[in-house]
């Protein structure tokens, strides 16, 4: 038998568990999955797997059984479980006190006013009287469960308050409201950090939503006074140092006319770190892996000037074909570009993919970035150069 390594538990089958496997296998890591379903997007590449349901303890403590670690693809394991596996000897990256952060933004906000992090105004609310001495206009915010714009509302008037409200009361979870923030871009830090208190901080990224999904990340955020840049990175580093965070900490920000504001946290690999796949010296996924396994950090330092990472998502046409039949065309236009697919069924706007394109241009790295999810996506014809 060959020498194994410690086996690492990876809870969720969506595309940041599959991005995992490549440095996992780099590192001969071996990995062990819980999928939510037969042949999800992570399941067709790591073959130890067990397909069942992430809020059922006994599930967990099967698919962890002879694991050093667990981590996670998303944030969902309910807390009183993961404190199960603790009690059972599972090391657990981050542990349920670091994660609660994540999955409960009462919670998050809670902290970071402990913290004296810059955030936006905010308020726990129970009533549309209590939205409306709060302050409109303003956002609301499921506290669990939200994702990529679900779960969040712009409210204006005193008539787009029952939608949330009646949101909160049937799923039983609490209502947040904060400031409508007037920010200029948004901007997201990123960092990993070991038990052993090593850290270790990405550059500060610009970010770009469509429909509250994450569209475009450009690295590093062009522009970006140096001050602010090492004021997000040390705000990052803080913060997971603070909360007890393993592995990758993504902290999306605000930048305003004033500075910047947390907007919200993710412990685990983030959409705005997969840049760092192709334009990093080592990615956010393999610094994860390193990380929960208190191995040493690798270096997030930039391989290139720029790199600029598009999401391909699914098209609303239901005339558009396979995504690999957009790979001659795509890869002979562009050898240096890199394509990342997800083995997931196509859906209206739903994240299917993205691509990375780097270079010493930004103007040009734009172009060839954007040019090539279009084509994926379908938005350019045949004739397109």
């Amino acid at each position: 038998m060959p020498d194994s390594a410690p086996r690492v538990a990876v809870i969720g089958g969506g595309q940041l568990a599959r991005m995992m496997a490549q440095p996992a296998v780099a590192l001969g890591v071996p990995l062990r999955l819980l999928a939510e379903a037969d042949g999800v997007s992570a399941a067709q590449v790591i073959p130890d797997q067990l397909v069942g349901d992430y809020r059922d303890v006994d599930t967990l403590q099967l698919v962890t059984e002879g694991c050093a670690v667990v981590t996670f693809d998303h944030e969902h394991v309910p807390t009183e479980h993961l404190h199960a596996l603790e009690d059972a000897g599972v090391a657990c990256r981050p542990g349920p006190e670091a994660l609660v952060h994540a999955q409960d933004k009462i919670v998050m906000r809670e902290a970071m006013t402990r913290l004296g992090a810059p955030q936006p105004r905010w308020a726990q609310v129970a009533s549309a009287a209590d939205v409306e001495e709060f302050g409109l206009p303003c956002v609301l915010k499921v506290s669990r469960g939200g994702y990529d714009g679900k779960g969040v509302w712009v409210v204006r008037t005193a008539d787009d308050i029952a939608e949330p409200l009646a949101v909160a009361e049937r799923t039983s979870v609490r209502l947040l409201a904060e400031e409508l923030v007037d920010f200029r871009r948004e901007l997201a830090a990123l960092v990993a950090r070991a038990p052993s208190g090593q850290a270790a901080a990405y550059p500060v990224v610009a970010t770009t939503q469509l429909g509250g999904v994450c569209h475009e990340v450009i690295a590093p955020a062009p522009d970006l006074d140096p001050v602010r840049a090492g004021e997000a990175q040390q705000l990052a580093l803080r913060v997971a140092g603070e909360l007890g965070v393993t592995g990758i900490l993504a902290v999306e920000l605000f930048e305003t006319a004033d500075g910047i504001l947390v907007n919200e946290l993710a412990m685990r690999p983030h959409n705005t770190g997969h840049w760092s796949q192709d334009g990093a010296v080592t990615s956010q996924f393999e610094n994860h892996l390193r990380a929960v396994l208190d191995l040493p950090l690798g270096s997030p330092a930039p391989r290139v000037p720029w790199t600029v990472m598009v999401n391909i998502l699914g098209s609303p046409r239901p005339d558009v074909g396979r995504l690999y039949d957009g790979y001659p065309h795509a890869l002979a236009r562009d050898p240096r570009l890199r394509v990342h697919l997800y083995g997931k069924e196509l859906r209206p706007g739903r994240k299917v993919g993205h691509v990375n394109a780097y270079g010493d241009d930004l103007d040009d790295v734009l172009a060839r970035a954007r040019h090539a999810a279009a084509w994926f996506r379908g938005d350019l014809g045949n004739d397109s150069d």
